[in-house]
């Protein structure tokens, strides 16, 4: 136990180190800032913004150090008969459940899921997505036309339908394949928005002037283009990992995501949903996870969407 409180004191530590350049960083001089510079000015401005920022980072810290701060194993037993279903506690602080597992040792291990499903899933979506809005909003024409008639088709099909009938019918699905179909579910919204910011600068005169000067169009797209559509992608991308960590958690407590005895945030709402009245503490406490989680990410989203707006 003592290991655990040490292994706590670091994580605090660490999670200090990482927030405090949000708080001390000097203002530059008006005129030798560059533009992501002054975005971050802007943003460290958003109080509200940076907590969210600090408990998504304290999130993080706790997942990635989970072996270290969990009292227990997640699927360790700790009294089959007389610690099931106990309520918070000095020895358990967040009780046990209904076969006597330490809740607060499994939602830390969950951390660990339901994170990596929601930023990893983005990145994959966030990824496609971009590609995809590129080349279809730089080669124009016929091609944009029937690229973008594709993604209103897809668009029309309810996602959470597909992921509920593929995880369904894919029975045992694993993490990393979970991870794939969601992030390659995910990305018809962000192409659009792409496309449209790419269609809008290949008209702008330091786009026309590196043609002008021999640049190759995929080079022009490469370097002169897509830098300047990270904006719009940074805060999708934000706000997509909170949508993707409420999708994972539907799959999971409806038993189609993370499969027991894995714990995710989902799952250990699902454990406890039977006798949520009798044992409130084992889907009270993961749901209180997700809530913070998902309101921290549309917070800072909300922020960088400021930060990041020219005007």
């Amino acid at each position: 136990m003592r290991g655990t409180w040490i292994a706590w004191t670091m994580a605090a530590a660490l999670i200090a180190l990482l927030t405090i350049p949000l708080v001390r960083v000097p203002a530059p001089p008006a005129d030798s800032a560059g533009p992501w510079r002054l975005a971050f000015q802007r943003f460290r401005k958003n109080r509200g913004a940076r907590l969210a920022l600090g408990v998504i980072f304290a999130f993080y810290v706790v997942a990635a150090l989970a072996p270290l701060l969990a009292p227990y194993p997640p699927n360790a037993l700790l009294d089959i008969t007389g610690m099931t279903g106990r309520p918070p506690s000095l020895t358990n602080l967040l009780g046990t459940d209904l076969v006597s597992r330490d809740v607060l040792s499994r939602i830390i291990h969950g951390a660990r899921v339901s994170l990596s499903i929601g930023l990893l899933a983005v990145l994959l979506s966030i990824t496609v997505g971009t590609m995809y809005g590129a080349v279809a909003g730089f080669i124009g024409g016929l091609t944009d036309t029937i690229m973008m008639r594709i993604i209103d088709a897809l668009l029309s099909v309810p996602r959470i339908l597909v992921l509920i009938a593929v995880t369904a019918l894919w029975d045992g699905l694993s993490l990393p394949g979970l991870i794939i179909l969601i992030g390659l579910t995910g990305w018809f919204g962000v192409s659009r928005i792409v496309r449209g910011q790419v269609m809008a600068l290949s008209t702008r005169e330091f786009v026309i002037s590196a043609r002008s000067l021999g640049a190759d169009g995929w080079r022009v797209l490469v370097r002169h283009i897509l830098p300047n559509v990270l904006s719009p992608v940074i805060v999708a991308a934000t706000l997509g990992v909170g949508n993707v960590i409420i999708l994972e958690t539907g799959l999971s407590f409806l038993g189609l995501g993370v499969r027991p005895p894995q714990a995710s945030w989902g799952s250990i709402i699902s454990d406890g949903a039977e006798q949520v009245a009798a044992v409130w503490w084992i889907s009270l406490f993961p749901g209180l996870a997700i809530v913070m989680t998902v309101m921290a990410f549309n917070a800072v989203g909300d922020g960088l969407r400021d930060a990041l707006d020219p005007r």
